[in-house]
């Protein structure tokens, strides 16, 4: 029986699952390799250290009435969206009111996480960890892995011809911080996610010029709705989701684009979705705004790098450029697994209602917080946690490995051959399916 349960990770997802674990009766220890909770939310001035951490201006997308932990609503006079500094606040507020501070041993890495030799039969794994250079080892019944998306920075310097030539300042937004290093500088940002809209906004007030390099496109949206209401709220209803489920695709994404052009025409910003490319959408308030004024200069995908300059895709090219940011994203790590489980974890398809590996006999190892949600991850984490705490008690059930490594392997030979029907369009001029990208669409 599960009693012993280790929590990797003191932030969002680490914070929620050490609650859930108490709630259900079970004695959990958690891991953080940093000197404070809180994760990501926590700022540092550097990032030495290799954590991954907000930059000093970040603010939420989601308003605080639908981004809070379930049982811990944030105080009355917290702002509808709050700075990176408020939410960590938050947090801390949340460890103290039920007493999870005790429960985190902090500046402590994990080095290893194994199975122990009769896992087959008690579920229990390994963990070595390390403090001030010292090892431990301890075994455990059951692990939480509780590290999120944001462990090791997506770079892909292979994609760009000519940029080990660029003489300029390379980094990816891990390492970006705060506007004021980049004064009279020219950037290029590469990337036009939340992250890259927000960096791109932030710099145009301190930079020479700011060039902003998006190959897909992507849908702008403001923080706030009609009448001022926070956007998500109003938008965030069952009757929308009823509306969703019931009309055609196509119609439903004409209906969507429709709304979003009454905002602002997207290209005649320059942020039109590329045909044949999924349609993104990020939350920020001002980039329309800098665009209009010409503080951030659209542009399409980076073609190759000189030594001083940028070659874009549609045959433009920038000259001096003095620092390119990538806000490429993140990949998937686990540092700790060892193989096969290591390149399991990695694959979603793998992973049974994206939190327990396909592969394991027993249910005693879960993922939490590796999903991407349109609200609040507060909320989703919780609901991860809460079952996965059930199921770690026996009070819930999932289906044998078998099956489940079964039914992802079909999954996964479903999607390569979608993937191979997908290639085969894009090289035939004139196919039926090249007009049906929907039922592509569908494999994905």
């Amino acid at each position: 029986m599960v009693k012993q349960v280790a929590v990797i990770g003191a932030g969002v997802s680490g914070l929620s699952s050490i609650k859930c674990c108490l709630d259900e009766g079970l004695e959990p220890t958690c891991f953080e390799r940093s000197s404070d909770i809180g994760g990501l939310w926590k700022f540092t001035e550097t990032s030495k250290d290799g954590m991954t951490r907000v930059y000093r201006s970040l603010v939420t997308n989601i308003c605080k009435e639908m981004s809070c932990y379930s049982d811990f609503p944030f105080q009355e006079d917290y702002p509808n969206f709050m700075n990176q500094r408020k939410f960590w606040d938050y947090l801390q507020e949340f460890a103290e009111h039920f007493d999870l501070l005790k429960y985190i041993q902090l500046k402590t890495t994990v080095c290893s996480i194994t199975k122990h030799p009769d896992f087959s039969k008690t579920g229990q794994w390994v963990i070595v960890t390390e403090i001030e250079g010292k090892r431990n080892r301890a075994v455990f019944d059951a692990v939480m892995v509780c590290t999120g998306h944001f462990l090791n920075p997506h770079l892909p310097l292979e994609s760009f011809p000519g940029i080990h030539k660029f003489k300029g300042q390379i980094l990816h937004s891990q390492e970006y911080k705060v506007p004021e290093v980049f004064q009279s500088k020219r950037v290029l940002v590469i990337g036009l996610g939340n992250t890259g809209g927000d960096v791109a906004v932030e710099l145009s007030r301190t930079a020479a010029q700011v060039l902003l390099s998006t190959r897909t496109g992507t849908w702008v949206i403001g923080r706030s709705s009609d009448g001022g209401y926070p956007y998500n709220m109003m938008v965030t209803r069952r009757c929308h989701n009823f509306i969703a489920q019931v009309l055609p695709s196509c119609v439903l994404r004409w209906i969507q684009e429709r709304q979003l052009n009454k905002r602002l025409n997207h290209e005649n910003y320059g942020l039109n979705i590329i045909k044949g490319k999924n349609a993104k959408l990020i939350v920020n308030d001002e980039l329309p705004t800098c665009i209009l004024c010409g503080a951030v200069t659209m542009k399409s995908g980076v073609k190759a790098f000189t030594e001083t300059s940028a070659l874009f895709e549609d045959g433009t090219v920038e000259e001096n450029i003095d620092v390119v940011i990538f806000t490429t994203g993140y990949a998937f790590c686990f540092p700790f697994f060892e193989e096969p489980l290591k390149s399991l974890c990695t694959k979603k398809i793998f992973l049974y209602k994206l939190v327990f590996p396909a592969n394991l006999e027993k249910a005693t190892l879960a993922i939490i917080g590796l999903i991407s949600l349109k609200g609040s991850i507060l909320t989703g984490t919780e609901l991860q946690a809460r079952w996965v705490t059930r199921v770690f008690k026996g009070l819930c059930q999932i289906p044998p490995s078998q099956k489940l490594m079964a039914d992802a392997a079909k999954k996964e030979q479903l999607i390569e051959r979608c993937m191979t029907l997908d290639a085969s369009c894009r090289d035939t001029k004139s196919s039926k399916w090249s007009t049906e990208p929907g039922l592509l669409q569908g494999c994905n």
